[in-house]
């Protein structure tokens, strides 16, 4: 399971945090943490444990711009 999102849609809302903690954190400027791991529209995560998945489908679910899909 990967995670991608589209960071035309993200805002930095940090819904995703409360939800999926182990896969989305905020640097010390509030913005999500993986800006810095990305250079152009969309952020693509490595592998995530299967373990994860239900936390990682609710971080999609409460994502105000729907900016978060996750692909297996």
């Amino acid at each position: 399971m990967k995670v991608i999102v589209d960071l035309n849609q993200c805002a930095d809302h940090g819904q995703c945090v409360f939800s999926a903690p182990q896969v989305f954190s905020l640097d010390a400027d509030g913005k999500l943490a993986f800006r810095a791991q990305t250079e152009g529209d969309t952020y693509i995560s490595g592998e995530l444990d299967e373990a994860w998945r239900d936390d990682v489908e609710e971080a999609a679910d409460v994502c105000p711009l729907q900016a978060i899909e996750i692909e297996d």
